[in-house]
């Protein structure tokens, strides 16, 4: 009992959250998000939301960019600091720009996704990952 009590936690604990957490956020936006942008890219480039006014079929490409190579270099915690960057840029736009009137049921993903890429972009991405493995 006193340990589940204790806010101690040893080291391999914290990397195999953050490796968990990596794989998981990453595979799920990666299969979810990203590659059914990339499948239906011709019916999305109209009318995708776009904030900084450079075209749907642009800010499409950057979500796409972010949601598949921000992703692939978080489960590979490859650059993985990048990574979560493309992805939490990504996502506050999702989230707290584009869905801001809507009822939180509605943007409650971005949000949950946001929170984990962003803590990956706090922490790093542990020492089970490409990034420890090269030495950064």
């Amino acid at each position: 009992m006193k340990r589940l009590m204790s806010t101690a936690y040893p080291e391999w604990a914290f990397n195999s959250a953050l490796f968990l957490l990596r794989i998981s956020a990453g595979l799920l936006m990666l299969i979810n998000h990203g590659v059914p942008k990339i499948a239906n890219f011709s019916k999305w480039q109209v009318g995708f939301y776009d904030p900084f006014h450079i075209g749907s079929k642009t800010t499409l490409i950057l979500s796409i960019a972010a949601e598949v190579g921000g992703a692939s270099l978080v489960v590979l915690g490859l650059f993985s600091r990048f990574g979560a960057l493309l992805l939490t840029i990504d996502l506050f736009f999702a989230g707290f720009v584009f869905q801001h009137n809507r009822p939180i049921t509605a943007y409650e993903d971005a949000v949950i996704y946001f929170t984990a890429f962003l803590t990956i972009l706090l922490v790093g991405p542990g020492k089970i990952s490409a990034d420890a493995a090269t030495g950064r």
